[in-house]
């Protein structure tokens, strides 16, 4: 037997802001909220992502990140996407088949130039 993943979770201080940048750009939808964070999904068994609040702010590089991949576009195309969404370029340079990016609160993750097939459409409104 052997675990899976059921949530993952990210601290940071503007859970709403995360959880909206998030969603835009993975396509998932807010589930839950209450005072301590958000939580976000997607339409298939794909992790949960929650977003908790907390006051100390984010000092070094992650030790953990996402690789982010497109769906239904071009690497360049999905670049200008997600800088729309207000993600910034990250100091750390990729190889050029992935970006360094950072999300609104400057949590790292890579845009690769793989693209991968789109999650079924969503199901039913939480």
């Amino acid at each position: 037997m052997a675990s899976r993943i059921g949530d993952i979770i990210i601290d940071c201080k503007d859970p709403e802001l995360l959880a909206s940048f998030w969603c835009e750009l993975l396509g998932y939808r807010p589930f839950a909220r209450d005072e301590t964070g958000v939580a976000i999904r997607g339409a298939t068994i794909s992790p949960d992502i929650l977003f908790l609040r907390v006051s100390e702010p984010k000092k070094t590089k992650n030790r953990l990140h996402f690789d982010v991949c497109p769906t239904d576009r071009g690497q360049d195309e999905e670049l200008a996407r997600l800088l729309g969404l207000g993600a910034k370029r990250s100091s750390i340079t990729g190889s050029g088949s992935w970006v360094v990016l950072e999300d609104p609160e400057g949590n790292e993750f890579c845009l690769m130039s793989r693209r991968i097939p789109a999650e079924p459409a969503p199901f039913h409104e939480a």
